[in-house]
């Protein structure tokens, strides 16, 4: 088998460059109408729980489709499967404006997030296929920093125009800005080299897919990739009514609070040099403390409080992330793409579920019974980094 591609080297930058567009691109369409939900609640006539379904929505189906989407990778390669679903899924985007009652918004979304799925569900195989594991954190790193700021644009552009236009041109001027990323994406990703195709088969995939289940350390990663992305997207999702409806601010304003994202791209793109000096474990562990401190911040009455734990929060989920999925393609020694799908799965799985769950938690008690319930995750979560990090130590030694 060829090397593995090294730091420095041009088709590194290349690889790099196209992956921190394809996160760009990608978590761009994503997240695009969560800046403009205060606004869909009274233009198309939803409650906050409803409004919540258009990220809910989109998340759901990318969940239901990761699976798939990575059994056709096995056969027709992760860089394809990445291209077509980032294209695809951008060029989607362009129609959502169109909708004329919610359901048909979520609907569309739904349909979305199911063409998005093929991206983040390769991303992580083809850095551990095709990168050096010397240089794979850096690149994971990277990659998920492109997903932080692509995030940030998704939300910031949508709100900034809706200042001088509607929510419907807001939400065009997102989707064009990603399909711009899909296509540089498309352009510069390197030619797989150490790909070798297999013979779809589903039920071998499924199978392989179980026992990663059966490995107790990956099935932590996958509850930390449930809980940290549930509770991160719940509290996007419902931060832009507490700033509206507590704090006074027009919406585009509020939407300046996704700057925070910025805090993420910093973290993940540091998190590999902390994991090659403290070890993945202790950061982890770090990073799901500070998380929960973060959450317990924002009840706050005071707004600069209030988003500094917002920014704590950010930084951290960011920095877990990003240790935990590049975790994820190291301890799996074989079937990687279905153990990256099973990650990414319960990634999704958590944003989807938790995402609704907690908005209707919202709707029903406020702000402090939200803030609760996210903080009560954070200690679940802390206590499976915690456990996962002894274990491991313990077993190595």
């Amino acid at each position: 088998m060829r090397e593995g591609i090294r730091k420095g080297t041009p088709e590194y930058h290349r690889a790099s460059v196209a992956l921190l567009f394809a996160g760009l691109a990608i978590f761009n369409a994503l997240y695009a109408p969560q800046a403009l939900l205060p606004v869909l609640t009274s233009e198309l006539g939803m409650t906050e729980g409803e409004a919540a379904w258009t990220i809910s929505a989109t998340t759901g189906g990318l969940a239901l489709c990761v699976v798939p989407a990575s059994i056709l990778s096995e056969r027709f390669g992760r860089g394809r499967v990445l291209v077509i679903s980032a294209l695809l899924a951008t060029t989607l985007g362009l129609a959502l404006p169109l909708a004329q009652t919610g359901h048909q918004l979520i609907a569309m979304r739904f349909i979305q997030g199911c063409l998005i799925a093929g991206t983040p569900a390769v991303a992580m195989t083809w850095i551990a296929e095709e990168i050096d594991s010397r240089d794979a954190a850096r690149a994971m790193g990277l990659y998920v920093a492109g997903n932080s700021i692509g995030g940030l644009l998704g939300r910031l552009i949508p709100a900034f125009a809706l200042e001088v236009t509607t929510w419907r041109w807001a939400l065009f001027a997102g989707a064009a800005t990603a399909l711009v990323f899909s296509l540089i994406m498309w352009a510069l990703l390197p030619a797989q080299k150490r790909f070798t195709p297999k013979a779809i088969n589903p039920r071998n995939e499924v199978s392989a897919m179980l026992r990663h289940l059966t490995d107790w350390r990956l099935a932590c990663l996958y509850g930390t990739a449930f809980l940290g992305m549930g509770m991160f997207v719940s509290v996007y999702n419902m931060f832009g009514f507490r700033a509206v409806e507590h704090f006074g601010l027009p919406p585009a304003l509020a939407g300046l609070a996704y700057l925070m994202y910025l805090s993420g791209t910093w973290s993940s793109a540091r998190a590999g040099n902390y994991v090659q000096r403290a070890g993945r474990g202790r950061v982890l562990v770090i990073a799901a403390t500070l998380m929960f401190l973060g959450a317990t911040t924002l009840l706050s009455g005071n707004l600069w409080v209030t988003l500094t734990g917002l920014l704590l929060f950010t930084a951290s989920f960011f920095a877990m992330h990003s240790v935990a999925s590049g975790w994820v393609g190291q301890l799996a020694t074989r079937d990687r793409a279905e153990a990256s799908s099973a990650y990414v799965f319960f990634y999704y799985v958590g944003s989807s579920a938790l995402g609704a769950l907690t908005a209707l938690l919202f709707q029903h008690t406020g702000w402090a019974g939200f803030v609760a319930a996210i903080s009560g995750l954070s200690v679940a979560l802390v206590a499976i980094a915690v456990w996962l990090a002894l274990t491991v130590k313990r077993s190595a030694q």
